[in-house]
This record gives C-alpha cells, structure tokens and sequence, in this order.
C-alpha cells in the first residue's frame, strides 16, 4: 500500500550506542562550576541525605565556596579545547564511529552538564535510533554513577510516546577484554618511565563506608579488578581511595593519606594510575596529577609518575569496540 502524499518522512532505522560519562562544566569559572555542581550534588543518589537536611548545606554553604575552589582547580587542567573530560569523551565517539564505519551510530553525553542525556536520545531517536545501546563508562558498578545514568536514560524513554528498545552496558570490572586493555596500556606507560616505581598505587574515586554497608559492590568491584590487574602485570599493587567530601566515613585507606606515608615507609618513587576513570579528568589531572604529586614530594618523595586513563588510546578503542559488539548480538547483522 502506497504511503498517502501528506505523511510524514521516517528515517531509515538505525542502531545506536550512547557512551555516558560523568559531566562537566562549560567552563573553568565560578558561575559555571557553580551551576554544574549543584546539578550534582542535588541528585539523591550522588548525596544519600535526606533533601530536608542537605539542601540548605548545599546551597547554604557548599555551592557559596565549594565552586571557586573548584573552578581555580579546573582552570589548572583546562585546555584550549576545553574541558579534558570532554575533550576525551569526543574523541572516543569519533574513534568508535570510524571503527564501526556506518553500522551503528555513536554518540556521547554527560550524567551532569553537556551534552546532555536528554537531547542525546532525542536527536538519535528523531535521526531513526529504534535501537539504542546505553554504556555508562563506569567499569565498576556504583549507585551515584552507574545507576544515575540508568536512572536519567530511564526518566528520558518515561516522557516518549515511542520508544526505542534499549540495552544498557553492564558494569565490566573483571571482563578480561578490560583488564588486558589496563595490562597492554599500563605496561607499556610504566617501560616509558625513565624511573622504576617502587610501588603501583591504583587509585579509584571514593565512596562513604555507609554506601558498601547498604550493598553497593562498589568496594568489592574495585578490589578485584585490582587483584586481577596485578596478576596480569605480574606485580603487586597498591590501592586507595581519592576524593574525600564531608565529614562521613569513607572507604579507605585514602589516597592522599597513603601517599604522604609513602616516603616515611621508604617507598620514594611510585607511580599511580585511575583505572576506574575511563578518561582524565579533574579528579585525575589535578587532583593526583598535581595536588597528589605535591603531597608525596612534600613528604620527601622523589620520583612521581601520573599514568593516563584508557582516554582515548588504542587500548581503550578496541576494548570498546569489543564490549559494545558483544552487547550488539542479535541486533547487529553477522559477517
């Protein structure tokens, strides 16, 4: 049956992959960083207070001198092409569309800031995604990361008349696709130094102890993709914690704490790497990179080396391409 002259144009389908970072602000200055933290700090599964208690501390006291601090950091590691994050997170969008050549549409977003979530599954939508696969790009799973991309994904198709189908990317700490990824990337940045570390500190984002309490396998996550990691080095490692907030307990030992002990227990060359960041950011660039740096130097270390996340390098690409792939079966044509 011939289609009437008056309908509307329907754009051949397609299948989509919407890769999903954290967020960042526009820009390295007060009002923005203010603007894209209190649309962080608001979300209940980032901050588990009750918003009777945590609202009027938050903009009460953290979003009047949390966002200048915050924004002198962000101008240490800002680049003429912006934020690194998201200069990062472009670049593998571009990488992963040229890898899969037409087959599936890539596109990336931001839990927090922009691109956004939203507009993100919109456009691909009204541009003919009927099938889009979502990949949060946490290996580890976490609540105030995995599940609040979910959550947003999900509050998105809940206002859509029609909807595409969707998958999301489960969380791959242990997948041998990334832990061989860490292993060929790592290994090849520590040959590259011109110092042997006397330990490998892997540092992953903090948590409070109340969220392993309440079942978040964030811990157990990041312990063993450590102890994995360190079987495919053939090495021991170290681990901790960064990016304490608050006055809660939170997972430990914490970063800087280990990193300031170092040197009294004689370690005086480490090298530290993030593998739960799967590109740099604020909180691997300044916070490791140079505040990190300062606190094991001022403690009398003397040879630190910052390796890079996955970012955008060979590794990561394939990897994705590997776990995206996988996660495609059945909606991808077989060769």
């Amino acid at each position: 049956m011939a289609k009437p002259p008056d309908h509307p144009s329907v754009p051949a389908p397609q299948i989509g992959v919407l890769l999903i970072n954290l967020g960042t602000p526009d820009a390295p200055e007060v009002r923005a960083v203010r603007r894209y933290l209190a649309e962080f700090l608001s979300d209940p599964r980032v901050v588990e207070i009750p918003p009777i208690a945590w609202k009027p501390i938050l903009h009460g006291i953290v979003l009047r001198f949390r966002p200048r601090r915050s924004a002198e950091a962000y101008s240490q590691v800002w680049t003429n092409e912006g934020s690194p994050l998201a200069v990062i997170a472009r670049r593998q969008a571009q990488a992963l569309r040229a890898r899969f050549a037409g087959r599936v549409r890539v596109e990336y977003a931001m839990r927090y800031g922009h691109p956004g979530i939203a507009a993100a599954i919109e456009r691909m939508t009204a541009d003919g995604c009927t099938r889009i696969l979502v990949a949060p790009l946490y290996p580890q799973y976490c609540a105030a990361t995995t599940a609040t991309a979910n959550d947003a994904v999900f509050a998105v198709l809940a206002r859509m008349r029609v909807q595409p189908a969707v998958r999301m990317l489960p969380p791959y700490y242990d997948d041998p696709i990334y832990i061989d990824a860490l292993r060929s990337n790592l290994s090849r940045q520590l040959a590259a130094l011109k110092f042997k570390p006397d330990r490998l500190l892997l540092s992953f984002h903090g948590m409070p102890q109340r969220t392993l309490e309440l079942g978040d396998p964030y811990h157990c996550h990041c312990l063993k993709t450590a102890r994995l990691l360190a079987e495919a080095l053939g090495r021991e490692v170290d681990v901790a914690f960064q990016s304490r907030f608050g006055r809660a307990q939170w997972l430990e030992p914490a970063t800087d704490e280990t990193l300031a002990r170092y040197p009294k227990d004689g370690v005086k060359r480490v090298a530290i790497a993030a593998p739960g960041f799967s590109a740099d950011c604020l909180e691997t660039l300044e916070e490791l990179g140079i505040r990190g740096r300062e606190t094991f130097e001022h403690a009398s270390g003397e040879r630190f080396a910052l390796l890079d996340c996955l970012n955008d390098s060979d590794e990561s690409i394939v990897m994705l391409e590997r776990l995206i792939e996988r996660e495609l079966a059945g909606w991808l044509p077989t060769t």
